[in-house]
């Protein structure tokens, strides 16, 4: 990608190259199954992945036995969520999450209200804020379960995850929290939240697609999931199926430089997110979506009012930049998270995501801001709709 700012970090990461090297062996000569115990190979296959287990565990202050692998958050999110509405219906249907969720999510509770579970759609506020009063006179007898996500993927916004897991331990429900876009970024020490489930992908803390890791709690209670494949009682016979050695290798070793790296990264970013915010909020009718609520340090999603965010990616086309979550990228509805923060119609199309990442530099951020700039007035240099609102 030569001569690219890539600016979608939130989509996904570039492979770290400290993450491929550590890959690199169990793609080439150490390519024996992990289930092989009864050989050398085998044997050493198996301890890199525990190995891995120990660093994922590490970096979110769990231990290796609550680790599980995945393909993913997508897959960890619907064994968790059709997992329990299919182990505790005894107790309850009733789940609780909000407005802003992943669509991996809030397609799945689609799914389980056809299946007859019941579900509470907290709203938030114009800065995307929850309201834990709302979210506590929510939870009811029959309440199973609380799923709220620690940071927003399209606009950064981190919820308050230690206070809901208060409320969540208080009121005796399951807290399960997708942590996709902030492990790594952020600290997360799944005991002081007091989280009883937790999902993260590898390819957001620059490590490979296809793998990610579910944290399911066993001190204090034990956690019903259920099964998500059956046939050869891999990884706590949760799963099935072949490990992917490489792949949890290189989740195991993002883990470990996430964990290394965090602090002054996240300074870094944060420098650079607000220095590409004073440089493009210096245009008219320029408003940070999720201003005054607690971001993530390396996002930032702007409405440029008055144009359309299509029109303004492709009019910088050496900018990678989107204009909400890379799962719905493709559909002209506006975004669900910002209509659901308040915006118009008009003002979610306008809204665009910038997404910082390890390998950004100060020079790109630069660029950026001169590009954009440069297009913005450009387009609505020749746009009716901006004319007619100059000259109101």
């Amino acid at each position: 990608m030569d001569g690219l700012i890539y600016l979608d970090n939130n989509a996904t990461t570039p492979l770290d190259p400290r993450v491929l090297e550590a890959m690199m062996p169990y793609l080439t000569t150490q390519f024996a199954n992990a289930s092989s115990v009864t050989h050398r190979a085998g044997r050493a296959a198996a301890a890199a992945v525990e190995k891995a287990r120990g660093q994922v565990a590490s970096l979110i202050g769990a231990t290796e036995k609550e680790i599980t692998f995945t393909s993913g958050s997508t897959e960890a999110i619907n064994m968790v969520l059709k997992g329990v509405f299919e182990r505790y219906q005894t107790k309850g249907r009733h789940f609780i999450t909000s407005q802003t969720e992943h669509k991996a999510v809030l397609d799945t509770f689609a799914y389980l209200e056809k299946q007859g579970a019941e579900v509470t759609y907290l709203p938030v506020s114009g800065s995307g804020a929850l309201d834990l009063t709302l979210l506590e006179a929510s939870i009811r007898p029959d309440t199973v379960l609380v799923a709220l996500m620690h940071a927003n993927n399209e606009t950064g916004v981190l919820h308050p995850v230690r206070d809901i897991g208060k409320i969540t331990m208080r009121r005796d429900v399951l807290f399960f929290c997708d942590a996709t876009q902030s492990v790594g970024k952020v600290p997360v020490n799944v005991a002081e939240i007091g989280v009883d489930l937790l999902c993260l992908s590898a390819h957001k803390l620059y490590g490979p697609k296809g793998v990610g890791a579910l944290y399911i709690r066993r001190r204090n209670k034990r956690i019903q999931t259920g099964v998500l494949l059956h046939g050869g009682g891999q990884e706590n016979k949760l799963r099935a199926g072949t490990l992917n050695v490489p792949g949890i290798v290189g989740l195991g070793e993002a883990a470990s430089i996430a964990q290394k790296e965090m602090d002054t990264e996240s300074l870094r970013l944060a420098t650079l997110r607000d220095k590409l915010e004073s440089g493009l909020t210096r245009l008219p009718a320029a408003v940070v979506n999720g201003l005054g609520s607690p971001r993530l340090p390396n996002v930032s999603n702007i409405a440029f009012r008055h144009l359309r965010a299509d029109q303004l990616m492709v009019g910088v086309p050496d900018i990678a930049l989107s204009s909400g979550s890379a799962c719905v990228s493709g559909t002209r509805d506006p975004s669900h998270v910002l209509k659901a923060m308040g915006l118009s119609d008009a003002d979610a199309h306008a809204s665009v995501r910038f997404s910082l990442g390890r390998f950004t530099t100060d020079e790109d951020i630069r660029t950026c801001i001169c590009e954009v700039t440069e297009t913005v007035n450009s387009l609505r240099a020749s746009s009716p709709i901006w004319q007619l609102h100059n000259n109101e």
